[in-house]
């Protein structure tokens, strides 16, 4: 089944507006990620991509992550359009975020610009926001979109949605 994309609202972009195969686009929003009262993540130089039906994924430049955040973890992944993707558990001391980060560190030529950025799980940190706004994480486990009030869905992601 085929689904009918939401109304848009004024001030808001639709996910089914974006194109396919999925693109990359420098962003001067502001991406925040905290977690137990620490940052993560502070950028106004970011990458996210665009694919339809899917909220954004922000890709943030290594030199906005606080320094000794990252530790490389197990397993790898392959994306038809950006490549080979490793992951990334994000360590504070004793605590361990487990794979809540992607990379690519070779991606395909159209997506260069994403190359040693780093894409992050909104669900398991204690906030990520857009511009100010928490985010809401796309649904599903392989998922990474951000979902904000400046989107209109519906998202891929959730039940039945496998075929979208």
């Amino acid at each position: 089944m085929s689904p009918q994309p939401d109304p848009v609202a004024a001030g808001q972009e639709s996910v089914w507006s974006f194109p396919r195969p999925a693109i990359a686009e420098p962003t001067t929003a502001h991406i925040l990620i905290t977690h137990g009262g620490m940052t993560v993540a502070d950028t106004r130089a970011a990458v996210r991509t665009l694919e339809t039906s899917h909220p954004p994924s922000y890709y943030i430049p290594p030199a906005d992550i606080a320094a000794g955040r990252l530790r490389r973890a197990s397993g790898s992944s392959f994306c038809e359009w950006k490549g080979a993707a490793i992951y990334w558990d994000v360590v504070f001391g004793d605590l361990v975020l487990p794979r809540v980060g992607w990379s690519y560190p070779n991606p395909t030529p159209a997506f260069e610009a994403l190359r040693d950025h780093v894409a992050f799980y909104a669900g398991p940190f204690d906030r990520c926001s857009i511009d100010g706004e928490t985010v809401i994480p796309q649904t599903g486990a392989f998922y990474g979109g951000w979902i904000t009030s400046r989107l209109a869905g519906p998202f891929k992601g959730g039940p039945g949605t496998l075929g979208w």
